[in-house]
């Protein structure tokens, strides 16, 4: 990882902690004004994939910001684990902003809690995974298993929902489309996050020519 990148990884990491904060106080302080209680709070945040999401994006730049070893950062530094999460990020940021923010209006620090982990974490993140991961050891191979997170994620929500019938969201809701049309919303959102994989990926060899090209270019008498 470039060392001229490293404080802006640090400074996006930091907003993504504090993001993520502020969403967890806020889940908490509805349940408990709800009367459901702190513990409630925390389950409910904890079954978003926006949330998980951008755990592995500070996770990532909290990695990318430390020149330290260590086998948890190694593994976030690594370009193919960049680029898996760069995919899915993009995906919280298409799915909310097109089909999620019209459905409620958040209101005070929910607002900048909102716009902070849809929209200004994905920019960041995609932003430094533009900038500071070397895409050489990228293959179109790798997008396959880059989806064992979503699958898992569908996985974990339709066990949460079987339990305590609470869906994070519309299109995953069992109790009103049942398990055929939940599943059928699955595939056609996977599709998407192998397109956004792919698009990733293809930008990501284009950057990898022109660079080439620019040191041979470079190096010419």
């Amino acid at each position: 990882m470039p060392n001229r990148y490293r404080h802006f990884a640090a400074i996006s990491a930091l907003l993504g902690w504090l993001a993520l904060a502020l969403q967890l106080l806020l889940s908490i302080q509805l349940t408990v004004a709800n009367g459901q209680g702190v513990l409630t709070g925390v389950w409910i945040y904890l079954g978003y994939f926006t949330v998980l999401t951008n755990v592995l994006v500070a996770l990532a730049l909290t990695a990318a910001a430390h020149s330290r070893p260590g086998s948890i950062r190694r593994f976030f530094r690594r370009p193919d684990v960049h680029t898996a999460i760069a995919m899915s990020i993009v995906i919280v940021c298409a799915i909310y902003n097109l089909m999620l923010r019209q459905l409620w209006h958040p209101h005070g620090w929910q607002i900048v809690a909102d716009d902070a982990l849809h929209v200004l974490m994905p920019l960041l993140f995609v932003l430094h995974w533009w900038l500071a991961v070397a895409k050489s050891t990228l293959r179109w191979a790798q997008i396959a298993y880059w989806q064992s997170y979503p699958a898992i994620y569908f996985v974990y929500a339709l066990t949460r929902g079987a339990v305590n019938h609470w869906y994070p969201y519309p299109f995953l809701d069992v109790a009103t489309l049942g398990y055929l049309h939940v599943l059928l919303n699955a595939c056609a959102v996977l599709l998407v996050f192998v397109a956004v994989a792919s698009l990733l990926l293809a930008l990501g060899h284009w950057q990898v020519r022109r660079e080439g090209k620019a040191i041979v270019v470079r190096a010419q008498p």
